[in-house]
C-alpha cells in the first residue's frame, strides 16, 4: 500500500512565520518542481490534493505538507519516488523558480480567473488583507512573549538538571543505537521540517504518520526540561557516522529539535509533553524528571507553576488571533471563488497527473 506522511514545512513561531521549504525537496535533487501562483480560494490546495490522491492510487508514497494557517489545507505535495514536488509559491512562503525550465515550472492560476470580476472587490480585498496581516503580527508578538516565559522555565530546570546523569543517559543511548553500525562514507545530511504547528485549530501534529519505524524512543519532559540536548547529541552522532536524518523542530521555537528519525537505523526519538505526544508503541521511555535534583527543583515549584499559567494565557491570545486571521482569510476567498474557472483548472490538474504518470512509467 502507498504510504502517506503528513507534516508542515512552515509554521507560526516566536520568530514570526518560519519556513523550512528549502528542505522539502532540494532543487538539485528534483526532477520537477511545480510552483503554483494564485490568490486565496483559487483552488491551489484542492489541486494538490487531487494530484496526491492520484499518485497514491498508483501505489506511490506521498508526503503532504500542511498549511500552519489552516491545517486542513496543503502548502505542498511531494512524490519522492518521482523526485517531484508541487508547492504553493504565494505569501507568506514565497517561492520562485531557481532553475526555470530545467527543474521548475510555474503554474499560474491567474489564467483561470476573471480579473474584471475580482477588481470589483478591490477595496474589500485590500481591507481584509491588511486585517489578516495585523492579526498575524499580534499573534507573533504573543508567541514571542510565550517563548520568553518558556525560556525562564528552561533556566530553572537547567539549574536542577543533573549533568552526570544526563551524560550517562546520552552515552548509553549512543551505544544502544549505534554500536557496530555505520552509515555511508562522509557526513550524513539533515532534512529539517515540522511535525506540528500552531494553527487556528490549536496545536496540531502528525506524529502518528511519521514515527512508522521499527524502534521508537520516547523522551517525556515538562516545559523546558532539556530533552533537546539528548536529541542534538543523537543527531550529531548520526550525521558524523554517515546516517541521513530527519529533524522535526518545535512549533514555537523553530531552532529547537523536537523529534528525530534515522531511516538508516529504522529508529526514531520523539518527545512527549502536555502539548504533543504520539499514540505509538515505544521501545523505551525516558523521563527527563528522573534526571532532576528534586530537592532543588522544589525551590522553584511556585515560579514554574506561575510560568505555566502565563505561558498558556499568552498562547491562548496568540491562537485567538490566528483563528481570527483564518476567519478573515475565509472572507477573502469569497471575493475570488465566484470568478474562477474551476473546469479549466481541473483540466490542468488532469494534465499534470498525466505527466507524472508518464514519469512513473519511464
Amino acid at each position: 500500500m502507498a504510504r502517506a506522511r503528513h507534516m508542515f514545512a512552515g509554521g507560526n513561531t516566536c520568530l514570526g512565520f518560519f519556513s523550512y521549504y528549502h528542505h522539502i525537496l532540494p532543487q538539485e535533487e528534483a526532477e520537477k518542481i511545480y510552483v503554483i501562483k494564485g490568490g486565496p480560494g483559487v483552488g491551489k490546495s484542492t489541486f494538490m490534493k487531487k494530484v496526491a490522491d492520484a499518485m497514491m492510487d498508483r501505489g506511490l508514497d506521498v508526503e503532504f505538507m500542511h498549511c500552519s494557517s489552516d491545517s486542513d489545507s496543503l502548502d505542498g505535495v511531494v512524490v519522492r519516488d518521482l523526485k517531484t514536488f508541487l508547492v504553493d509559491g504565494t505569501a507568506p512562503h514565497i517561492i520562485d523558480p531557481k532553475y526555470p525550465g530545467a527543474v521548475d515550472e510555474i503554474l499560474n492560476f491567474g489564467v483561470f480567473w476573471n480579473e474584471e470580476g475580482i477588481k470589483k472587490h478591490r477595496r474589500e480585498i485590500l481591507s481584509v488583507s491588511r486585517e489578516i496581516s495585523r492579526l498575524f503580527a499580534r499573534a507573533y508578538h504573543y508567541l514571542h512573549a510565550a517563548y520568553e516565559v518558556y525560556q525562564d522555565s528552561a533556566s530553572l530546570f537547567k539549574k536542577a538538571l543533573d549533568k552526570v546523569k544526563l551524560n550517562r543517559l546520552m552515552t548509553d543511548l549512543v551505544e544502544e543505537l549505534f554500536a557496530g553500525k555505520a552509515g555511508e562514507e562522509g557526513a550524513g545530511r539533515e532534512r529539517s521540517l515540522f511535525a506540528s504547528a500552531i494553527t487556528p485549530s490549536g496545536y496540531v501534529h502528525y506524529l502518528d504518520t511519521l514515527l512508522d519505524v521499527g524502534t521508537v524512543y520516547v523522551i517525556k519532559g515538562d516545559m523546558g526540561t532539556g530533552e533537546e540536548l539528548v536529541l542534538e547529541r543523537l543527531r550529531d552522532t548520526a550525521l558524523g557516522k554517515g546516517f541521513d536524518v530527519e529533524g522535526f523542530y518545535c512549533a514555537l521555537n523553530p531552532h529547537k529539535l523536537e523529534h528525530l528519525i534515522i531511516p538508516g537505523l529504522d529508529a526514531a526519538v520523539t518527545t512527549s509533553n502536555t502539548y504533543h505526544h504520539a499514540e505509538i508503541a515505544s521501545g523505551r521511555t525516558i523521563d527527563m524528571m528522573d534526571l532532576m535534583n528534586r530537592k532543588q527543583l522544589e525551590q522553584y515549584r511556585g515560579e514554574l507553576e506561575e510560568n505555566r499559567h502565563a505561558f498558556d494565557g499568552l498562547m491562548s491570545v496568540a491562537l485567538a488571533a490566528i483563528r481570527r486571521a483564518k476567519e478573515n482569510h475565509d472572507k477573502l476567498e469569497q471575493y475570488y471563488v465566484p470568478y474562477m474557472d474551476f473546469k479549466a483548472m481541473d483540466a490542468c490538474c488532469q494534465q499534470i497527473i498525466g505527466r507524472l504518470t508518464e514519469l512513473r512509467l519511464q
